[in-house]
């Protein structure tokens, strides 16, 4: 039995399991029109060698969704044999699928390009508390291979007052955070880079701007050209069809000014969310895998509901 298992994981599909000890970049073919899902789920067994931030950063995964789909394994110490479990299958966020679209609550950034039918997705760092990401919608207005680093004044006076004073100035190299490449935002003062530090990708670690593992933003930066749109949204619940089946894919919110949602404002808010559902009325929805989904947060598609076959001839046209 897998090392994790619950009542939310025993739900995932057989056919969504996949053995596996590689993954290539994350590059999925669009689905049909109405339709959300890509990817699969994948489960690995860990080396005796292997850490959560490892295997995140050679499978395209941020740290804390390795850490949401595998609650109860040790992150530091999977422990040789121990199945883990890659969540590489998504439902796409809501609204145009067209340019870039950042989901600060996935940590994950989502690109299509344009005249292609597929996406592609990475994870990224973004803003920690007292620096949170903005939710807007903007575009690529610069780009920038090996930029230097001028460190605004407001994060000098921060590493100063922390007795880790900056330069003005880091030139391009090993020791600067925008990594190999950076793509300036039109919203002032945010920027999507590359890191000299692999282990904050997939958390909130930055002061605002969007860090990517560096061979993924090289390869981001390679196809998005200036004046891609990006849109930044901050969406922790995500709703879904893939073949007839009904999906709901939950993240822990980002605390915000507010503090901790409650149990009964998650709810509420995953009731609004399918509210927005256009086939709400059509479908005989499973409460109590509901339940489980929201409580879980663990980032994995999870079938929520079918289709009431027989309510739905009741109100098709004839």
């Amino acid at each position: 039995m897998f090392a994790c298992a619950s009542t939310v994981f025993r739900s995932l599909s057989l056919m969504a399991l996949v053995s596996t000890g590689a993954v290539h970049a994350m590059e999925f073919p669009l689905p049909p029109p109405h339709e959300d899902v890509v990817g699969q789920v994948q489960v690995i067994k860990a080396r005796y060698e292997d850490t959560f931030a490892a295997i995140a950063e050679s499978h395209d995964l941020g740290y804390l969704e390795m850490v949401a789909a595998n609650p109860g394994v040790d992150p530091w110490l999977p422990g040789e044999g121990t199945e883990i479990i890659l969540p590489t299958r998504f439902i796409l966020p809501p609204g145009p699928r067209e340019g870039i679209v950042i989901n600060l609550a996935e940590y994950r950034l989502y690109y299509y390009p344009k005249g292609q039918a597929v996406v592609h997705t990475y994870p990224l760092g973004i803003g920690r508390e007292g620096w949170s990401s903005p939710v807007a919608e903007t575009r690529i207005a610069a780009k920038f291979a090996n930029p230097a680093w001028y460190p605004p004044k407001s994060i000098r006076e921060e590493h100063a007052a922390e007795g880790d004073p900056l330069p003005s100035v880091v030139p391009p190299g090993p020791d600067n955070p925008l990594g190999p490449y950076k793509m300036t935002l039109a919203l002032p003062g945010y920027l999507i880079h590359g890191s000299n530090k692999k282990f904050g990708i997939g958390m909130r670690v930055s002061h605002g701007c969007f860090r990517m593992l560096n061979h993924n933003v090289l390869e981001l930066a390679a196809m998005a050209s200036v004046g891609t749109a990006v849109r930044i949204i901050d969406q922790p619940y995500k709703v879904g069809v893939s073949a007839n089946k009904y999906y709901l894919e939950v993240h822990a919110p980002l605390e915000g000014k507010e503090g901790k949602l409650s149990v009964v404002d998650k709810h509420a808010k995953v009731i609004n969310t399918l509210l927005r559902w256009d086939e709400l009325q059509n479908l005989q929805l499973d409460w109590e895998m509901l339940r489980e989904v929201i409580a879980a947060e663990d980032g994995l598609p999870i079938e929520i509901a079918t289709r009431n076959t027989a309510l739905a001839a009741e109100i098709t046209p004839r």
